[in-house]
């Protein structure tokens, strides 16, 4: 048992400890993504994509720059004469706002991280890990889904979770890293048996 739980925390990060309100779910679901997070990309070395975000952010800034130009035309040609620019500058910013609705429902779906593991021969392609979670509000149930992708095959294996984030919890609200870390290099390690067995 003492074993078992030295062997779990070597990979709980003890630079400093993670507390948080406990009655705030977006900061109980941001401090497990991020823990689950630092598994894969500071004990493993994969390398973290950004494509997704910025898949995001690029939406967003085209948005921005609508709402930024019809701003600038307002203030260079005053309402009324400005009322055509207004009218397609706003449609144009709603159209981006949905379109940014349909990216994160259907695109990230929940998605924290895509991260990257090189071959170490550097011959084959990258193989693709990413996580995704919920937590809904009011809940204590935290899901979190990870997905391998095999970068020669294409392969696609995913694995889940789903825990009360009371077992990750102290009193205080602190995260006990050496209870959900294990769990988070259990999963890893159960796809890349599977990868290993073909």
């Amino acid at each position: 048992m003492a074993s078992d739980r030295n062997n779990s925390k070597k990979w709980s990060i003890e630079e400093k400890p993670i507390k948080i309100d406990k009655w705030d779910t977006a900061a109980l679901k941001n401090a497990l993504d991020d823990a689950a997070k630092n598994v894969l990309i500071k004990h493993h070395g994969y390398t973290e994509n950004h494509s997704l975000m910025d898949g995001r952010l690029f939406v967003c800034t085209v948005a921005v720059a609508f709402a930024m130009f019809a701003l600038i035309w307002d203030y260079l040609r005053p309402f009324p004469e400005s009322r055509p620019v207004l009218i397609i500058c706003v449609s144009s910013y709603f159209v981006l706002m949905g379109a940014l609705t349909l990216y994160t429902t259907y695109k990230e779906r929940g998605i924290f991280l895509v991260a990257l593991e090189k071959d170490r021969a550097g011959m084959d392609p990258d193989n693709v890990w990413t996580l995704s979670s919920s937590l809904r509000k009011y809940d204590d149930v935290y899901y979190i889904c990870m997905t391998f992708t095999d970068g020669k095959t294409k392969e696609m294996r995913k694995t889940e979770e789903s825990k009360s984030v009371a077992c990750f919890f102290d009193e205080d609200g602190v995260l006990c890293t050496d209870q959900y870390e294990p769990i988070i290099e259990k999963m890893r390690e159960s796809l890349s048996s599977e990868k290993k067995g073909n």
